[in-house]
């Protein structure tokens, strides 16, 4: 077995770069490595004979788990399909969650991004085939929903990296591959097909994706013998359509200006404590503001509590389709030449129709009342609260398109038995289109009858079942006929996005006999990153009660009264948030106090029905707003990397312990240019001789840039203490960049219109706008140590600690920009955050172990385990940007504003202490079964929209089932689930006890059947 690892080492070792003196030779190698490695468990001595037991399903992939592990010079985990279709999860994040230190984080009720041991997808970095990979996000991360798990041969991460891996992920490198054909060896036709079921979706009346959901997948695999050339093909192609119900608590996040630190202190007439009915935020928030005098902020020692802008529920329908086809073909027409084209597109659109209650006024303070029922913890959270506020009843319709395609050819050629050179080619292409309806109707003092109602009603709220649920007086949420007044129509296109890569490499592989270095390699590689953003655009109008013409006013409310009427519809879920609430949501009670009525539903309206009949009413048109390039929303980015890189491998002794590992650099130079659009003015002299800033009407271009170049080295050492036994070290230096949204250039001016300017430099009065081209890379130099004991081909222990030591935190800086107005040089101060020069640490430690009890007696021989934990401190901090301590420096480092926070730091974006994976299977003839939890503590999501406010999500734990039985060699039935125990999520917004958002999804059941040919 040990040789059969060594050789399998050897194929690994060359996979990048193509290096064996015959590549079918190669291929015989691997096949016969990959077969003796991972499918044949052992082989017994019985009566004279060998018995080969073949092992597949779980255990086998384990096994693949043990072997990509044990025999990769860097510190990798990963697990590999034994045939295409096995990846054992439903999604590619799933997948990647049963990796020792990889964590989620989930969006409708799935995994997507991926964290590596606790640090976000910012720090880390994804390839698909060796190839960058695009998304509609805006930032680094890879949308892994977008790839079908079935269609996905490999993942692995790279946990330490060398010089060859593409730069980019001081947390890791994620590694996606797809099947080379003729590696594959076999011809397999092979169809699956996998019916969904969500008990939640079931409660849905009329569901828009109907009461099941349905995944298919064909693929094809063959190879051909055409003379002396020999060809591999492989096809594959996904259909999904299923649901993703949604249930949700929700209130205003800190991500724009709809939250307030209001002040709650009884000897302050302001905030909670205003004297007369108003918004607490109005002269009421708390001043961070640094105190000259005291060095403290200006209301030190006032208690405080944050107040949102509204409060609600959110009942959410969806739909979720995709198309996706992959696509390969490997040919090689002689022994010294491998030709690999590769492609993959898909198309993803998620609907959704959505209904919320929501209580719009909770800055609203009503004295006497709001005072006495606020209750607010040590870290301003509010968890009791009444007073008046309007209530709503709203609708939209959303729906986003992503499409992705991808491509790469790679050429490998054996220049002589010593030397192989490779290019390769690669583009990646991800469009998103983000388009809504909104509808919002409110109450009133009068219903749509002319009947008295209320247009404020007194509200009362708390927590004490762990989520807000509300007491209401003299208002019935669950009567359509009470939302009379502002019927407001809003048709958004709210994102247009275009993310485009395309890199080019070439590398050389040259083998030497030495006694030490085995191999030299070396590499080029040119990327271009283009990132567009076109911004958003709204159209609205209104119907309300409030004309001050008697006509116009009759025939408002009579189009009211109508739309009310005509597209009123029943509430369309049943047990709304049941699994989170006690009791009923919504209690209405009479005047007198008494309970006469309590919901878990509200008044709901057909979102299209109502768009439809107010744009009629008012002559407008529900066509979405068109979104042009060349204005100030505009984001374009160019950034442009050069790399080049020279690495060793090598192999010696080193007292009697076998010594093997690599060594080398990797040079990157970075180079962005950011493309930006604002109003275009001329300087004009008055007659007195000063100046002033006329609009012309138009728009002009202007650009920014910025660059650095980064030298990353890298050793990885590997000690063979002895046959099972293995010791690795590494240590290197790693880089992130910095989002593509954030490397934007938006200026806009506000115009001095003073009458007496003489200085052009006084012009601007102030500069809006954000991003930051020259905003720098994070680095951090990493320090790795592993122990791992291999027993058998199912049993490992691992034991491994880390230190990263991070150069880079983010701060606001008051910089001084130039800017050429009608061919005038001005200069103005702007505010802009940047990457600094401090220092952080990160530390922490993982254990990963595995284990079949193949030894135990009959039926419990199947049974199996594997886990993995990873534990992390870090002393990182980030600084909230509303309420954290916050230095603006100028650009010479002089304090120009300081802020002395209320709210704690964050940590490493997505950073968690505590990450979990445990496993347990039985696998027993043609039965294969498992349970798997997944486990991770709280951690920092920032916003896409606004990276700078604090948003922890809290510790989750999740549960997931597969079953599967093999009714004949060719079928296999097979039962999944994830998310058994409906585990929510749930958001806390600027303090980790403040609860803004649950989102509840139920459990996800599929049903499948699998047949192969």
């Amino acid at each position: 077995m040990r040789n059969n690892n060594k050789e399998a080492r050897q194929v690994n070792t060359t996979e990048r770069t193509p290096s064996n003196g015959r590549f079918r030779k190669s291929l015989l190698v691997s096949a016969i490595a990959a077969v003796s490695c991972i499918n044949v468990a052992h082989a017994q001595e019985s009566e004279g004979q060998l018995e080969e037991v073949v092992v597949t399903g779980t255990r086998a992939t384990i096994q693949s788990t043990i072997d990509i592990k044990r025999n990769s010079t860097t510190i990798v985990d990963g697990l590999s399909a034994t045939d295409i279709g096995d990846m054992p999860a439903l999604s590619i994040g799933e997948a990647l969650e049963n990796i020792t230190g990889a964590a989620s984080h989930r969006e409708n009720g799935g995994a997507t991004e991926i964290s590596i041991r606790g640090l976000g997808p910012y720090l880390s970095a994804t390839t698909f085939n060796g190839r960058g990979a695009t998304n509609g996000s805006g930032d680094r991360s890879v949308n892994f929903s977008q790839f079908p798990s079935e269609l996905v041969n490999k993942i692995a991460i790279y946990k330490t990296q060398d010089a060859s891996l593409i730069e980019g992920g001081v947390a890791g490198l994620i590694a996606l591959e797809t099947v080379k054909p003729l590696e594959y060896g076999k011809q397999r036709i092979q169809v699956d097909a996998k019916l969904n079921f969500n008990p939640n979706q079931a409660n849905i009346d009329d569901p828009m994706n109907g009461n099941l959901g349905f995944r298919g997948t064909v693929s094809y695999i063959d190879q051909f013998e055409i003379g002396d050339a020999a060809l591999g093909v492989s096809l594959g192609y996904q259909k999904s359509d299923i649901s993703q119900p949604e249930s949700e608590m929700r209130s205003s996040s800190p991500s724009g200006s709809s939250l307030y630190a209001c002040l709650y202190d009884p000897d302050i007439s302001a905030g909670f404590y205003r004297t007369s009915s108003g918004d607490c935020n109005s002269g009421g928030t708390y001043n961070t503001t640094k105190d000259p005098e005291t060095g403290k902020a200006v209301n030190d020692g006032s208690p405080y509590g944050f107040a949102p802008s509204s409060n609600g529920y959110r009942q959410n329908d969806t739909a979720d389709e995709r198309d996706a086809v992959f696509a390969a073909i490997q040919f090689q027409p002689t022994d010294k030449l491998d030709i690999n084209l590769d492609v993959q597109q898909s198309k993803r659109v998620q609907a959704e129709q959505r209904h919320d209650l929501n209580f719009a006024n909770m800055r609203r303070v009503t004295p006497g009342i709001t005072d006495q029922a606020v209750v607010i913890s040590s870290t301003g959270a509010v968890t009791s609260w009444a007073g008046e506020t309007a209530i709503e009843s709203n609708s939209e319709t959303y729906s986003r398109t992503e499409e992705y395609l991808g491509y790469g050819l790679n050429v490998a050629y054996e220049l002589t038995d010593d030397i192989t050179i490779s290019g390769d080619y690669s583009f990646s292409e991800t469009t998103r289109e983000e388009v809504q309806y909104l509808l919002r109707t409110q109450s009133n003092n009068g219903d749509v009858n002319g009947d008295s109602s209320s247009y404020r009603p007194l509200v009362a709220w708390d927590m004490d079942s762990g989520i807000l649920q509300y007491a209401v007086l003299d208002f019935d949420v669950t009567d359509h006929a009470v939302f009379s007044d502002e019927y407001r129509v809003r048709i958004d296109n709210d994102v247009d996005r275009t993310n485009t890569a395309t890199a080019f490499r070439a590398d050389i592989d040259w083998r030497v006999s030495t006694d030490f270095i085995t191999s030299v390699k070396g590499g080029i590689r040119y990327s271009e990153l283009e990132y567009l953003d076109l911004g958003s655009a709204r159209n609205e109008f209104e119907v309300d009660r409030n004309n001050v013409n008697p006509e116009t006013k009759a025939l408002d409310v009579a189009a009211i009264s109508a739309v009310n009427t005509a597209c009123a519809i029943d509430f369309p879920e049943s047990n709304f948030l049941s699994s989170e609430r006690s009791g009923d949501l919504v209690t209405q009670l009479a005047s007198d106090g008494s309970v006469v009525g309590s919901s878990n539903s509200w008044a709901t309206f057909d979102t299209v029905c109502a768009a439809q009949m107010i744009a009629n009413y008012r002559g407008e048109s529900l066509e979405y707003p068109e979104l042009e390039d060349g204005t100030s929303q505009v984001t374009d980015v160019t950034e442009m990397t050069t790399a080049a890189y020279v690495m060793a491998d090598f192999e010696t002794s080193l007292a009697n312990t076998p010594v093997r590992g690599n060594f080398g650099v990797r040079v990157v130079q970075t180079e962005v240019e950011s493309v930006g659009y604002r109003t275009a003015f001329n300087v004009v002299t008055n007659d007195s001789g000063t100046l002033k800033l006329e609009r012309t009407g138009d728009t002009e271009q202007v650009t920014a840039g910025g660059d650095y170049t980064e030298l990353l080295p890298s050793v990885n050492v590997i000690a063979d203490l002895t046959d099972n036994l293995m010791l690795r070290g590494a240590v290197y230096r790693g880089l992130s960049r910095p989002d593509p949204a954030d490397l934007g250039y938006k200026r806009d001016f506000d115009e001095n219109t003073e009458d007496d300017i003489t200085d052009v430099n006084q012009l601007i009065d102030s500069v809006d706008g954000d991003g930051n081209p020259n905003m720098q890379p994070l680095t951090s130099w990493n320090f790795d140590a592993a122990i791992e004991w291999y027993a058998n081909d199912d049993t490992m222990l691992g034991f491994g600690v880390y230190h990263k030591k991070f150069q880079g935190g983010f701060e606001t800086i008051r910089t001084t920009e130039s800017f050429l107005i009608d061919g005038v040089s001005t200069q103005a101060e702007f505010d802009l955050v940047s990457t600094n020069e401090e220092t952080s640490n990160l530390t922490g430690f993982e254990l990963n172990a595995s284990h079949n009890f193949s030894y135990l007696p009959g039926y419990w021989s199947g049974l199996g385990v594997k886990g993995s934990f990873n534990h992390a401190i870090s002393d990182f901090e980030f600084e909230d940007s509303n309420y954290g301590d916050i230095t603006k420096t100028d650009e010479d480092g002089n304090i120009v504003e300081e802020y002395i926070g209320i709210v704690e730091p964050g940590n490493v974006p997505g950073f968690s202490e505590n990450v979990f994976s445990g496993q347990i299977y039985y696998q027993i003839g043609e039965l294969d079964t498992s349970l798997i939890y997944k486990y991770r503590s709280e951690y920092f999501q920032p916003y896409t929209s606004n990276g700078t406010r604090l948003r922890y999500v809290s510790d989750v734990g999740v549960w997931e089932a597969r079953v599967s039985y093999k009714l004949t060699k060719n079928v296999k039935l097979s039962l999944e689930a994830i998310n058994l125990f409906d585990e929510p999520k749930k958001q806390y917004f600027y303090s980790r006890d403040n609860l803004g958002e649950l989102n509840s999804y139920g459990p996800r059941i599929f049903v499948g059947v699998k047949a192969k040919f």
